[in-house]
């Protein structure tokens, strides 16, 4: 019966993104992306079949993140194999379609019993990573079936999810299609436990820490002119920016013209972008910026993947995301720069966002009057900002190793050498 309602939920989806094609952007990228996809996909293996392939799945850019550390290291290790990496979302698969550390970027057909039998007889995948989540029933519980291993890293688990409710059969035999299960805190374990599922499973971390540390130690620089605007100056870098955001941002800026704003917004089409630009007095654009023109208070940065490297400039980052439902972006990539941090109040699913509000490292807000006095104090006050700042990167630094934990699995497991 559950079964029945999972493919009846498939044919939902697959109908409400072919609606939503006709209107939204992202849903007719995720149409487009999966036209002729098997045939490109055999095309690929065709080209390189002599080669065996290491697939990972990501649902979207944050995953993906995730996974890089992995990834990359793999790539140096097993250089006669080849990666494969799938993306379910279009936020993630456009945005690293191109990515050099994998041989092939495709996005992942729907689940589905035809779907998951084509595309697993062309890759025939050595080992399979799924990073975090997304769990779907036909293509993990066939590879389980076939006797491909398939791990999962980096993943969280929450009371309320399905698999430890009255109706979580089905998602606890996806679950059983794990050879092993990595996982982020030892809560995750006890829940995993009470649905008889601790066997495969360890604590590892989370393998975000690694991949912020990646970014720091490649030390990529910023230009010269963007540097020299910041230097000497106290800077707020709000990344991944929502509309909520921004309106509990902009009476602190119109109050502290003294104050430079660098603003990285979660989205950066045509129209949200001249919203913001709007919104913040004299602001102008990056590619404004490093074209010449002479910036005031607030630059907009217009590009994508800056925003990484942009928070070394950071007195104080401030990250978005904190007033939707869905939560907080990802605050390491400031933590690891050592940086006071601040968000909205939904940021509870993120254990990251609870140890570091817990430290005194990062704060929650929940409005602009909070939002003003904290900066206040963090602005005048040296004694607390330095603690917030050796918080954030203490924090960072004391767990990273998640990657070479899972890495070091798959060696002594042989995975990859069977």
């Amino acid at each position: 019966m559950l079964l029945f309602f999972y493919n009846l939920f498939l044919l939902v989806y697959a109908a409400a993104i072919r609606i939503a094609s006709l209107f939204n952007k992202k849903a007719r990228l995720w149409l487009k992306g999966r036209k002729n996809i098997f045939s490109e996909l055999q095309q690929w293996i065709s080209q390189n079949r002599s080669d065996k392939v290491i697939w990972v799945h990501c649902a979207s850019l944050g995953e993906f993140e995730q996974g890089r550390p992995i990834i990359e290291k793999l790539k140096q290790q097993y250089v006669s194999h080849k990666i494969l990496l799938t993306f379910f979302s279009p936020s993630g698969y456009e945005i690293r379609k191109t990515y050099s550390g994998a041989d092939a970027v495709f996005y992942l057909p729907l689940d589905g019993k035809s779907s998951a039998e084509k595309f697993i007889s062309i890759v025939k995948p050595s080992l399979v990573i799924w990073v975090k989540y997304e769990y779907w029933y036909y293509y993990l519980t066939l590879l389980k079936q076939l006797k491909i291993p398939v791990i999962l890293v980096s993943a969280i688990f929450r009371e309320s999810q399905p698999f430890f409710k009255w109706y979580g059969g089905l998602w606890k035999k996806i679950l059983q299609s794990f050879e092993k299960i990595f996982v982020q805190n030892e809560n995750s374990v006890l829940l995993l436990k009470s649905i008889g599922l601790a066997e495969n499973v360890t604590v590892t971390g989370d393998t975000r820490f690694d991949r912020v540390m990646d970014i720091v130690e490649k030390n990529e620089s910023l230009p010269k002119a963007l540097i020299n605007l910041c230097k000497d100056k106290k800077v707020i870098v709000a990344g991944s920016t929502w509309e909520e955001d921004e309106e509990e941002i902009v009476h602190y800026a119109r109050t502290h013209k003294a104050i430079k704003f660098i603003i990285a917004p979660h989205e950066i089409d045509k129209e949200r972008l001249a919203d913001i630009k709007k919104l913040f007095d004299g602001a102008i654009f990056y590619s404004e910026f490093i074209s010449g023109e002479e910036a005031e208070q607030t630059i907009i940065i217009d590009n994508i993947g800056m925003l990484s490297k942009l928070y070394q400039l950071a007195t104080v980052a401030y990250i978005g995301g904190g007033f939707n439902d869905s939560g907080i972006h990802n605050i390491l990539e400031a933590a690891v720069y050592g940086k006071p941090i601040i968000f909205g109040p939904e940021y509870e699913k993120f254990a990251e966002a609870n140890d570091l509000v817990e430290r005194k490292g990062a704060f929650s807000i929940e409005n602009a009057l909070e939002l003003e006095a904290l900066l206040d104090k963090l602005f005048n006050n040296d004694e607390f900002l330095l603690t917030a700042c050796t918080v954030s990167k203490m924090y960072v630094y004391e767990n990273r190793g998640a990657s070479e934990k899972i890495l070091q699995y798959i060696y002594a497991n042989r995975l990859l050498t069977n």
